[in-house]
Formats: C-alpha cells, structure tokens, sequence
C-alpha cells in the first residue's frame, strides 16, 4: 500500500514536472510590455527578452534611464517614458502601442513599476506618505492593465503582476504593504475574469533582492528625514534608543536576507511568458520560500512574536 502511494505521488510530481515544462512555440517576434525599466528587475528582464527575440516596449520614467537601456539593447526593443501615476501618459501610451502592434495584439505584459515609500511605524506617518506607494504600486498598476487589456485579449496574452512577499505578510508600517496586498486581490480577481478569454494571469512574490527599490542606505535615510520631524512627545514614547535598535535589526534582517542575483525573478517572468502552463504564483528568492511564505501561512501569534 505505502509502495503504491509513493509510486503516485511519484508519478502526480513527474506529470506535473512535465507539464510545467512544456512552451508555447512560434514567440519570437512577439510584442511585449514591461512597465518600470531604468533599473532592477525590469532593466535586466527589458535586456534578456529582448536578447531572446521579444520586440520589447520598455517603460522608463526618466529619459536617463531609456537611454542606457536603449544603448545596450537591439535595434527592435523600443523605449517610452511613462509615469504610472499619470492617466493621460497611460491613455497615449496605450494608444502608440495600439498602433505599433496593430491586429497582433500585444503578447505581454509586465506590470514590475514600484517604489518603496517611507517603511516606519504608523504613527510617523501622514496621509501623503501612504498615498504615493498606493498610487504607484497598486492604481497606476490597475490602470496600466484596463489600458493594455484589450490588446492582451487579441493576442490571449499573458498578463504578469509583480507583487511581493509583502503582498502576503505586512512586516512594518508605511504604504508598500497596503498596496502589494492590493496587488494581490486585483491580481486574483483579474485571473478569474480573463479565464474564459484565454488570458493567463500570474504573481510574482520577490523576497528581499538587491535592487534600488531595497537600497537600506536610502531606507535608512528616509526613516531619519521623518524621525527628526516628528512631534517631541512622539519621540518620548518610542525613545530615542528605538531608532538605532530598529536600525539594527533591520541590518540584521537585510544581511540574513538579501539575495544578490536578481535574475531568478526575471526566469520567473520568463517562465509565466512562454509556458504552457503558466502557474498563478511564483514565489522567488531563498528568504521568501524558507522564511516569508511560509510565516505568512502562520497564525498571527506566531508572526507577531517573530517580527
């Protein structure tokens, strides 16, 4: 009987192994859009699909960055400045890409534009520190998507949302955790919708990577800007000792935690583009599967203690 029950899950794993393997063929050529490219995941995902023979709209926001980008790659990746906070800049970017890759529809998108915003207690914080990250992370994500999904559907594209472990495990205050959670919720809801137009849609849950976006001297930096603007009696009840102990255990935390390569999250974004059978979640990084994901599958008791 044990013999029996090993041979199929043995055999469940080898399907599934199989399955997971299989590509979708006759993709070079195809038309995809990445969102956030000067720099980390979506710099190193523009360049490597491009290489592979994607014809890659790359998103920056500054011109800066389009520029190195554009340098270092093809004569067929093409480059546009986009803030996603901004509906008009959407509307007439969705609008170009519309007219460059007319009946073929647009193969991918990548929705990776994010920023940080000020990771401190609550009560540090006003409205404006919430907003941006919101705004950025989760609505300019969500108008991006509305914007581009009737070329996605044209083509029954791929659809890929990068969100964060984050997105499942709120580790300290500020607007970043709201708004990958959100992320998460629109990235569900919007799989289930599209599920009937053969559209796939995917999660990518990056843990700590080393990106600008994680840079702990900037993060470091900011906390201190708002420190020394908070109200006397707020300091009083943190103590002036909270900021460097809380400074110290975040190094701590980044040094146990930071993967170096960025490139396993680009292979994710990868596999979600040309597989078969794309999965409705990667979680990507060592930190993330042996640590953050599975906490965040712990009762609250135990996540509170540990963080």
């Amino acid at each position: 009987l044990y013999a029996l029950l090993f041979l199929g899950i043995i055999s469940l794993w080898w399907h599934w192994r199989a399955r997971d393997r299989m590509k979708v063929t006759n993709l070079m050529g195809k038309y995809i859009f990445i969102t956030g490219c000067d720099t980390g995941f979506g710099n190193t995902a523009a360049k490597i699909f491009d290489k592979k023979g994607f014809r890659v709209f790359a998103s920056c926001l500054t011109e800066t960055g389009a520029k190195e980008l554009k340098a270092v790659t093809s004569r067929h990746l093409q480059t546009v400045l986009l803030d996603v906070r901004d509906s008009d800049s959407i509307k007439k970017v969705a609008a170009w890409v519309k007219a460059e890759v007319q009946s073929e529809g647009l193969w991918g998108l990548v929705n990776n534009a994010g920023i940080m915003g000020p990771s401190v207690p609550t009560d540090w914080l006003d409205i404006e520190h919430f907003r941006e990250p919101i705004e950025v992370n989760l609505i300019g994500l969500i108008n991006v998507t509305i914007n581009m999904l009737p070329l996605i559907k044209k083509a029954k594209g791929r659809i890929i949302n990068v969100s964060s472990v984050g997105g499942r495990l709120a580790f300290s205050g500020g607007g970043y955790f709201p708004s990958k959670f959100g992320v998460e919720g629109f990235n569900d809801s919007l799989r289930r919708d599209m599920k009937a137009f053969g559209v796939k849609v995917c999660c990518i849950r990056p843990g700590l990577f080393k990106t600008a976006l994680s840079n702990p001297a900037k993060i470091m930096k900011e906390k201190e800007v708002i420190w020394n603007k908070l109200p006397p009696d707020i300091k009083m009840q943190y103590g002036e000792e909270y900021f460097q102990k809380d400074a110290e255990k975040k190094q701590k935390l980044s040094e146990i935690c930071l993967n170096e390569d960025i490139s396993p999250v680009v292979q994710c974004m990868e596999h979600a583009l040309t597989s078969l059978h794309p999965r409705a979640h990667y979680v990507v990084g060592q930190d993330a599967k042996l640590f953050w994901n599975p906490l965040s599958k712990m009762p609250a008791i135990i996540q509170d203690f540990l963080l």
